[in-house]
C-alpha cells in the first residue's frame, strides 16, 4: 500500500503467515524442524489438506490481521493428492496477485512455491528469503492503517465538522 516510507527499528522482525498443502510443503516443513534446519522464527504455519481448498479471503483476512507477508505451499504441478487442487491455486493466486497489485500491495508480499515432502531445506530457503524481502519493505502494519483511514472518514462523515463548513463558498446570483 503507497504511503510514506517508514525505517523500521532493527529488532522487527516480518510476520508471516504460511498456508501450506498437509501432504507436501507441511510434511517439509516438519521434516525441517525435525532436521533441526534454522529459519526465521516470525513465521506461522496453518496446515491445509491441499493449496487448492485456500479461499483468497484467507490472504485478506492474514494480511488485515497484521501479517506482514503471506505464503502459500503447495505439492508440485502433477503431484496433487487431490489430483487438480495445485492447478486451482495457481490459477487463483494468479487473480489473487492481480488484485492485491491494484490495491497497491507489493508482489513479494504474497508467494506461491512449490514444495515436495522431501524438500525441507527448500523450506528453509523459501522462509528466509521472504524474511528477507519483507524486511527490505518494512511492515505492511495494515491495522495501523485501517484505524488512520477510519479517522480520516469519520472527519468527512455527515454532520461531521469539516473544512468546508469553516469558509462557505459564495453563494452565486443569477438575476
Amino acid at each position: 500500500m503507497p504511503s510514506e516510507i517508514i525505517t523500521p527499528p532493527a529488532s522487527w522482525s516480518p510476520r508471516i503467515v504460511a498456508f501450506f498443502c498437509n501432504w507436501c510443503t507441511y510434511t517439509a516443513a516438519d521434516l525441517a524442524g525435525v532436521s533441526r534446519m534454522k529459519y526465521a522464527p516470525g513465521v506461522r504455519v496453518i496446515r491445509l489438506m491441499c493449496s487448492g481448498r485456500l479461499d483468497p479471503q484467507f490472504v485478506f483476512d492474514a494480511l488485515r490481521q497484521g501479517a506482514d507477508g503471506v505464503l502459500i505451499g503447495g505439492c508440485h504441478p502433477g503431484d496433487c493428492h487431490y489430483s487438480e487442487g495445485n492447478y486451482r491455486m495457481l490459477r487463483r493466486f494468479r487473480l489473487l496477485r492481480r488484485l492485491l497489485a491494484d490495491l497497491g500491495y507489493e508482489d513479494a508480499r504474497v508467494r506461491l512455491e512449490w514444495i515436495s515432502a522431501a524438500e525441507g531445506d527448500r523450506v528453509r530457503v523459501v522462509v528466509n528469503e521472504m524474511t528477507e524481502q519483507l524486511r527490505a519493505l518494512g511492515p505492511l502494519d495494515l491495522p495501523g492503517r485501517i484505524s488512520e483511514w477510519n479517522r480520516e472518514l469519520a472527519g468527512n462523515a455527515p454532520g461531521a465538522p469539516s473544512s468546508a463548513a469553516a469558509s462557505p463558498v459564495p453563494e452565486v446570483s443569477h438575476a
